[in-house]
């Protein structure tokens, strides 16, 4: 690990003010700190965001879910306005890595990452969020925009995650046994928008499922998830799996997610 200065800032307001120069924000530091232990990232500075209180909490209204950035995932996990607002949100904060990962690792520090095969990025997707920084609001949509890139500029800082209230909603995902992230990862939710299909671990970023969601606006069946055939174009391929066995688990996933979903 090379050299760096450490600033640990008590509110969101001194984080910003802190980042200078070559720096890097600090979450939960389950990505960040194993990257820079073997020396495949380096910054002159780290801003711990650990400190800043007014970046952590669950707030749950009428017009949905707001979960502050540094909020651990454990605590999303666990909470019962989450487990009553969106089970779903929950279920998906449970399954991520281990208890230490879930206990370290926070909401804003996973999607600011964007790894291809992290649960929340389908999360976001799925259900249409919108990602709030000191500077702006960000729609879902628009904020992954390709392999660990996001729509952040420099120094923008991730305050919250607002997730709006749907009718139904589940994910499901088929894990590396290892590692606990999705080799394929499938969030499918229906709400007043329509219906939504967000895909994780299949490509080098997270994505929408426009063919299922077609065929899930006609018939929110399993069935009519299963029957979609997915193309193979960009879709991963490595040792877990091939492009074509991934590019079919996203059909099965979808059809086991709209299952899970009615079955609430």
């Amino acid at each position: 690990m090379y050299t760096f200065d450490y600033q640990r800032p008590a509110d969101a307001a001194a984080a910003a003010a802190a980042f200078q120069g070559d720096a890097r924000y600090l979450a939960g530091g389950q990505s960040l700190v194993q990257a820079m232990k073997l020396r495949l990232s380096a910054s002159e500075r780290l801003v711990d965001l650990g400190g800043a209180a007014d970046l952590k909490g669950i707030r749950v209204d009428a017009g949905g879910v707001t979960i502050g950035a540094m909020t651990p995932h454990a605590a999303v996990a666990r909470s019962a306005e989450v487990q009553r607002a969106i089970p779903a949100l929950a279920e998906l904060a449970g399954g991520i890595g281990d208890p230490m990962v879930r206990n370290r690792g926070t909401i804003g520090g996973s999607i600011a990452n964007a790894d291809p095969a992290a649960c929340y990025p389908a999360a976001v997707l799925g259900l249409g969020a919108t990602v709030r920084t000191n500077r702006r609001a960000i729609a879902g949509d628009a904020f992954f925009t390709g392999l660990y890139e996001t729509a952040l500029q420099p120094g923008e800082l991730i305050t919250a995650v607002s997730f709006p209230l749907v009718q139904r909603a589940a994910y499901i995902k088929f894990k590396q046994p290892a590692s606990r992230f999705a080799l394929v990862g499938v969030f499918v939710s229906q709400g007043t928008g329509g219906v939504r299909v967000a895909v994780t671990g299949a490509k080098g970023s997270v994505f929408r499922a426009t063919a299922i969601e077609a065929a899930l606006t006609r018939s929110f069946t399993p069935e009519a998830a299963r029957a979609v055939v997915m193309p193979t174009d960009d879709i991963n391929s490595d040792l877990h799996g091939s492009a074509a066995y991934r590019a079919a688990m996203i059909s099965v996933m979808a059809s086991r997610a709209v299952a899970a979903a009615l079955a609430r």
